[in-house]
């Protein structure tokens, strides 16, 4: 699990990815990258882990520079789950979120009623109950790979 330390929410984060780990009988490692000078020595960690996928936390050091990312965690060929599409479109293998479009319409929503006279602070928190899944096939291939074909099913979109 590749995680920027200087995210306060990383806490909550490691906890749940453990808790689902357990579930499934498998080991979390987590490992700290807090700049892009940090990829290459995390990368060499996990490599030398012998780890047998990587997930990678939102953040916006990874956003940014997930080209670079991207094409390290290739070189180690790493099978890697990532938190937004925009590292799939780049090479990343795939990605599963939260649907951006679903959250701006909600958004919109909350700005119709705020406009409407709506108190903000009044307004209920709405978690996210659309998600978005990407997979590029071509990185499968690359990683040796066979997708199932229900898995394929369930994508939002498959990059060739």
């Amino acid at each position: 699990m590749l995680v920027n330390p200087n995210n306060p929410d990383i806490e909550t984060q490691r906890k749940d990815v453990e808790g689902a780990a357990r579930k499934f009988g498998q080991q979390v490692h987590v490992v700290n990258a807090a700049s892009v000078d940090d990829f290459d020595k995390v990368l060499a960690t996990v490599a030398r882990l012998n780890a047998s996928a990587l997930l990678v936390t939102a953040d916006a050091v990874f956003l940014s520079r997930r080209d670079r990312l991207v094409g390290l965690v290739a070189h180690y060929a790493l099978p890697t789950i990532y938190p937004q599409r925009e590292f799939v479109m780049v090479g990343g293998l795939m990605s599963y979120a939260a649907s951006v479009a679903d959250s701006y319409r909600q958004a919109g929503i909350y700005v119709g009623r705020v406009l409407k006279g709506a108190v903000p602070a009044d307004l209920p928190v709405v978690l996210p109950n659309k998600f978005d899944f990407f997979i590029n096939l071509k990185t499968a291939k690359a990683l040796g790979l066979e997708v199932p074909p229900t898995l394929l099913a369930r994508a939002d979109e498959v990059i060739e």
